[in-house]
């Protein structure tokens, strides 16, 4: 087995949380990969870059820069030849549903086709998996035999928890309830809340007035003493480097990295490996570019399952 991941604070994350054994194949660029250095092995996964695919950005499509690494993807493929993998799993974002018209979808599903693939595909919600984070991706099944195309991914999902919003406006701002799902976790952008949205945790109503708080976007404080001031003290002394805030009634705060990595279903022994290597922020970038283990998990359960299915069928036939 082995992974190729181009991003140093991820690399580091992923060594720390699964101890990979030496021999283990790696590369750092996807584009300078050559097929015949690969493992032989049954199943291949990518979530090839969707930035040029997402609703959020200039939406260039396949082919654009980032999201065209999928093409690297496919040369791999076809310079396998018949020592392909079996099985192929691949995610993206909903956009490239959308993106080019359609066509661009259009295009991954050929290009899969064209290599002997049978495909299937659908939208999978993580909140309808046990994890309450809104966050709506497309899944691709590959199968080279194509014998399980249509069987895979064909299943219903209960409905999750809703989103509540509670005040609207840029994403960096708004605010959100804790009694419904997280909005969509990403990985870039500015603001106290783009990556991860604003919470209001806690709503007091026994409160006099205003108080004045110091550094509202963190958990926890750099300096010593207090963060919250009393109803009738001044302001703290204003700095440059510290962000200032002022409470009444309730009390709203972003969510912190152990939280987002939960919402991706991450178990919280492997986030304490990958925060001792890691920041804060690449935390929260890996957090918003990662996929949610329980619905991979269930997908490569499905697979098993089907293969179990297979396996019983060709005793039966002998």
């Amino acid at each position: 087995m082995g992974h190729c991941e181009i991003d140093k604070y991820a690399n580091k994350s992923y060594q720390a949380m699964h101890h990979p054994k030496g021999g283990e194949w790696f590369a750092e660029d996807i584009s300078k990969v050559s097929a015949d250095s690969l493992p032989d092995v049954n199943l291949w996964t990518a979530g090839f870059p969707c930035q040029d695919a997402s609703m959020s950005g200039k939406r260039a499509g396949i082919h654009g820069a980032r999201t065209g690494l999928f093409f690297e993807f496919v040369r791999l493929l076809r310079e396998r030849g018949e020592n392909k993998p079996r099985w192929l799993i691949l995610e993206n974002v909903k956009g490239l549903f959308s993106v080019g018209g359609t066509w661009d979808f259009a295009e991954v599903l050929f290009e899969l086709a064209a290599l002997g693939y049978g495909v299937e595909y659908a939208l999978l919600n993580s909140s309808a998996f046990g994890v309450p984070q809104n966050r709506e991706r497309i899944y691709i099944i590959g199968d080279l035999t194509a014998r399980s195309t249509g069987k895979i991914l064909s299943f219903r999902t209960a409905g999750g928890e809703a989103l509540n919003q509670i005040i609207g406006g840029p994403q960096g701002s708004r605010i959100y309830g804790t009694d419904g799902a997280a909005p969509t976790l990403t990985a870039g952008g500015g603001g106290i809340g783009t990556k991860t949205g604003l919470y209001l945790v806690k709503e007091n109503k026994e409160e006099s007035g205003p108080r004045a708080v110091i550094q509202p976007d963190k958990e926890k404080i750099w300096q010593n003493g207090r963060r919250i001031k009393g109803p009738d003290e001044a302001m703290f002394t204003l700095m440059a480097g510290s962000v200032h805030g002022i409470l009444l009634d309730s009390r709203i705060r972003r969510l912190t990295p152990l939280e987002a990595f939960r919402l991706q279903g991450v178990p919280d022994e492997y986030f304490d490996r990958a925060a001792e290597v890691c920041s804060d922020a690449q935390l929260y970038k890996q957090a918003g570019n990662a996929i949610t283990v329980p619905v991979v998990r269930f997908v490569g359960q499905r697979i098993m399952e089907y293969l179990e299915t297979e396996k019983q069928m060709q005793i039966y036939k002998v």
